[in-house]
């Protein structure tokens, strides 16, 4: 049995992986979807390929750039509002020291300590790193939940193109007639393995992992496929 430490005992669980699964599942979800959708709206009103995967891989990698960006960008404003209040706190311990510490106490009272443990902890605390425990325990910023926009741009954007590319060969290789059908079917069986994969790497269940992306996701492409019925394009 492998002997646990403080810099393994993460190892077993499931939380560290939770910034770039998440990513990765929104990714992975929209290029599989979208994609299906932009396929199916063009495959109903054309009777050639060349159009349908055109227009597929058109959106490929443009879907695939726009989910990085917007991860990227979305994440950053995150990290500078984690900035932000790492800077006001830091101004807050050296203007007044002793409503931090007091604050500090009142935490881990709340949180189940007695009043003279509470104020202990929070002077031993202080004394060993400041600025470091105010970050962690009160405004609530770790390693684990720390944003990384790099790493959620990645993520999201090769998830995306891994996702895309499932619709893009059913538009390769299956028959023009039809291929909106065959389209939906493969859809639906990408997002089950997709639901399954994303729990059995999360730790969580299978079955409502697949129930909720599969449900959602039909729901999503059923809806986006219907406009390329009635207008004869795809939004």
């Amino acid at each position: 049995m492998k002997n646990v430490t403080i810099d393994n005992y993460l190892d077993p669980h499931y939380i560290h992986r939770s910034n770039w699964l998440r990513a990765a599942v929104l990714g992975a979800n929209d290029g599989i979807i979208s994609i299906s959708s932009l396929a199916i709206g063009v495959a109903a009103a054309s009777s050639t390929r060349e159009p349908i995967v055109l227009a597929t891989v058109a959106g490929l990698v443009a879907g695939a750039l726009s989910m990085a960006a917007g991860e990227y960008v979305s994440v950053s404003s995150q990290t500078d509002t984690e900035k932000a209040d790492i800077e006001r706190e830091k101004q807050e311990l050296e203007e007044m020291p002793e409503t931090e510490l007091n604050i500090l106490a009142q935490i881990y009272e709340n949180r189940g300590l007695k009043k003279e443990t509470a104020k202990q902890v929070s002077l031993e605390m202080t004394e060993y790193d400041a600025l470091g425990t105010h970050i962690r325990d009160e405004l609530g910023i770790n390693e684990i939940s720390q944003a990384n926009p790099i790493q959620a741009a990645v993520a999201s954007g090769a998830s995306f193109i891994v996702g895309g590319v499932l619709p893009l060969l059913v538009v390769l290789f299956s028959p023009i007639k039809g291929m909106e059908y065959l389209l939906y079917g493969f859809t639906t069986i990408f997002l089950i393995i997709l639901g399954a994969t994303s729990a059995k790497t999360g730790g969580s269940s299978v079955i409502k992992a697949i129930l909720r992306i599969t449900i959602w996701g039909t729901i999503a492409m059923g809806l986006s496929a219907l406009v390329g019925y009635l207008f004869g394009v795809n939004v």
